[in-house]
């Protein structure tokens, strides 16, 4: 399967609460069955995170890869929001990137640094409904 008929690939924390409900908001809002995901705790979330030059330890590793390319912090999430089919996540993509990456990223990281103490954390990684499965990456 070549990069081009590859489907994007969203690398979240199977453990963080904030991540499991981002992706639960994602596999609820993208109709068309876009993305598709991995745990960085699996084996290929690991081997796309370090493809990608990040560490599968940092709780700051989100990663977005598309068309074979790497993306992260707030440039990933205006991406996939891009990516969704409803015009109002368009819209909030945009005006996300209204916003210079000199701000945008220091706070989606200090958001990322703390969403343990802040938002909580599972024992397990999200586990996906037999109907999702197909789009999650062992």
């Amino acid at each position: 399967m070549t990069h081009e008929h590859a489907p994007p690939v969203i690398v979240f924390d199977g453990v963080c609460l904030l991540c499991s409900r981002w992706v639960r908001f994602l596999l609820k809002h993208d109709h068309a069955a876009h993305y598709h995901f991995a745990a960085m705790q699996s084996d290929s979330g690991r081997k796309l995170l370090l493809a990608h030059g990040l560490d599968p330890q940092s709780p700051l590793s989100f990663l977005l890869v598309e068309d074979g390319r790497g993306y992260t912090d707030s440039e990933a999430i205006a991406r996939v929001l891009r990516g969704l089919d409803r015009r109002r996540w368009h819209w909030l993509s945009r005006a996300m990137l209204l916003v210079p990456r000199g701000l945008r990223d220091p706070a989606y990281r200090f958001v990322a640094r703390h969403r343990y103490r802040i938002f909580g954390q599972s024992r397990q990684c999200f586990v996906p409904t037999p109907e999702q499965r197909a789009r999650f990456m062992p």
